[in-house]
């Protein structure tokens, strides 16, 4: 009876935990995209056609849901959108993206993307929640050794 009751509470202390995992979620008070990994805000600026260099991709995921997404993703322009880069102008300060025929907008730089691979939130789940696993073992171990010395007294 009593080794129930301790199964079902580290059940209960198990789930308890999976609330306190947390999600990533992408800042979306911007237009952007991202490449390579980076993410590019979208600005006001105009790329002279004059400027721009070979391409160096396209989007490949669109949505406008927040969220994190993986790959070239972009929550303003669709999917094909091409990228560029800007002559005399390294892909870490800045990049064109191919808005019409001939017209390219300038988006600069702003950091690695939440999804990147530098940063993947399954595996931050996973490390968290063995963590959680290991401590409610450890707990459930505890008060099984507690009930045991009392029953034996």
């Amino acid at each position: 009876m009593y080794l129930k009751r301790i199964i079902n509470l580290f059940f209960v202390f198990l789930m308890s935990f999976t609330f306190l995992v947390n999600t990533t979620y992408a800042d979306w008070a911007y237009a952007f995209v991202v490449y390579n990994g980076n993410i590019y805000i979208i600005s006001d600026s105009k790329v002279e056609p004059k400027q721009i260099g070979k391409k160096i991709g396209e989007v490949t995921k669109y949505s406008d849901n927040e969220g994190t997404y993986s790959g070239n993703f972009s929550n303003k322009f669709p999917k094909g959108t091409e990228y560029y880069e800007i002559k005399d102008v390294t892909t870490k300060e800045a990049i064109a993206i191919k808005d019409s025929r001939d017209s390219f907008i300038k988006a600069k730089y702003d950091g690695k993307y939440a999804s990147s691979g530098d940063y993947d939130h399954r595996n931050y789940i996973i490390k968290n929640t063995l963590v959680y696993f290991g401590i409610g073992l450890v707990l459930l171990f505890g008060i099984i050794y507690s009930f045991n010395k009392r029953r034996r007294k």
